[in-house]
């Protein structure tokens, strides 16, 4: 378990937990949170863990000698570590729930190492998809989505002709899908009028209505981001053209995603808005386990509505989908740009309605000096690029006015 103290990590130990005769830890991995890492091998046991902060290490060393666990785990630290744990000897399934790009390389380690994916961090794909598919060919490693939107559309597909014989780690269409139709809950602000969006304050943005979500992909609900960044991930993931990839604003989060086929049959995937579920298929397909979840019950949900989104209340949206176009390294310097302009939101540096005009500026800088067959280290090169120009454009003081 890559990330196994956030909103991903917790929410898959609790499923270990509900069915301790179907899976089993072997290895964990956090980024500072010692104490929660602690309770976690108390209760786990695993193998080995690591953390990514180094000056912890000593720390967490004392904690786990503390527990006085008859086996003990391998303790490790640093960024390396983290790859270690993600390649494994014992582990055959990793669940990657490291947020944003740092989850990159650790993914690329398993992969590597020739172990199946339950992939939580959609930036993985959306940043290097041109690197990663071609390393799961490579490594004969299956990648199954662990999110909610692509897991659906995992499951959907699975009603198309012949779905057993397709290879849905390698980004190829499955015969017979038309389009797939993603479903977006409109985050935080679906209800605000465009105008209200100057006063947005970090609490506003990071409350959404429906789903318990990592502040950060939170704040890309309420921007939409988030699911301009599904639409690059579902390219890679189903090999589907941009064009036959669509949104729609459904409040309800009941439907997590549609696909359409080439009868214009539509086939569609429901359930509660709760993560565990699509956490649980990635880690159990092709079986399904039994659960002692909430039954699903329509006559409660009582009507499920849809409506375009709005391009002027959702700008990034757009971003998402010119980047995907645009291939090679741009989808990696949208990402990035992203994520820094989102961390320098939270810290109240820059305002809610700044963040696409950041996103845009460092887009249309990269726009001439695209690699469109990039490999690893040309990622990873313009991906510290766009955080750094990100940084140094908000350095400059200037504030820019959304005139949408």
């Amino acid at each position: 378990m890559l990330g196994s103290t956030g909103s991903i990590g917790t929410q898959t130990l609790e499923i270990v937990s509900e069915l301790p005769d179907k899976f089993k830890v072997v290895a964990l991995s956090a980024g500072r949170n010692i104490d929660l890492l602690t309770e976690q091998v108390s209760q786990h046991k695993p193998e080995v863990i690591a953390i990514e902060d180094e000056n912890l290490l000593t720390d967490l060393k004392n904690n786990i000698n503390n527990l006085g666990i008859s086996n003990p785990p391998i303790v490790l630290g640093g960024r390396e570590a983290i790859n270690s744990v993600a390649a494994w000897d014992s582990a055959d399934t990793v669940i990657t729930g490291i947020v944003g790009c740092a989850g990159l390389i650790p993914t690329m380690s398993a992969i590597k190492a020739g172990k199946n994916i339950a992939l939580a961090n959609k930036e993985t794909l959306i940043a290097a998809g041109s690197v990663v598919i071609p390393a799961l060919k490579e490594s004969k490693s299956r990648l199954l989505p662990a999110d909610s939107e692509h897991s659906a559309i995992f499951q959907c597909i699975q009603g198309l002709p012949n779905y057993e014989n397709a290879d849905f780690s390698t980004g190829q269409i499955p015969n017979g899908l038309k389009a797939i139709h993603l479903t977006a809950s409109g985050g935080a602000f679906r209800d605000w009028e465009v105008e209200d969006l100057k006063n947005v304050t970090v609490e506003d943005a990071t409350s959404h209505p429906n789903w318990s979500m990592g502040r950060k992909i939170t704040v890309d609900s309420a921007t939409l981001m988030n699911k301009g960044l599904e639409v690059i991930e579902a390219h890679y993931l189903f090999g589907t053209s941009y064009e036959n990839i669509e949104i729609a604003i459904h409040p309800q989060s009941i439907i997590h995603s549609m696909i359409e086929m080439e009868d214009s049959s539509v086939l569609a995937q429901l359930g509660w808005p709760d993560m565990k579920l699509p956490i649980l298929y990635a880690m159990s397909w092709p079986e399904r386990f039994k659960t002692n979840w909430k039954r699903f019950n329509l006559t409660e949900i009582g009507q499920l509505t849809f409506k375009k989104p709005d391009e002027v209340k959702y700008p990034c949206m757009g971003l998402a989908y010119s980047a995907g176009k645009c291939s090679g390294t741009m989808p990696a310097v949208l990402n990035a740009a992203n994520e820094m302009a989102v961390d320098q939101f939270l810290k109240e540096k820059i305002s809610f309605q700044e963040i696409p005009i950041f996103i845009n500026k460092t887009c249309e800088s990269h726009l001439n000096k695209i690699n469109l067959n990039p490999k690893l280290e040309d990622i990873l090169e313009v991906d510290n690029w766009a955080r750094i120009f990100v940084q140094e454009e908000i350095k400059k003081g200037k504030k820019y006015i959304n005139v949408g």
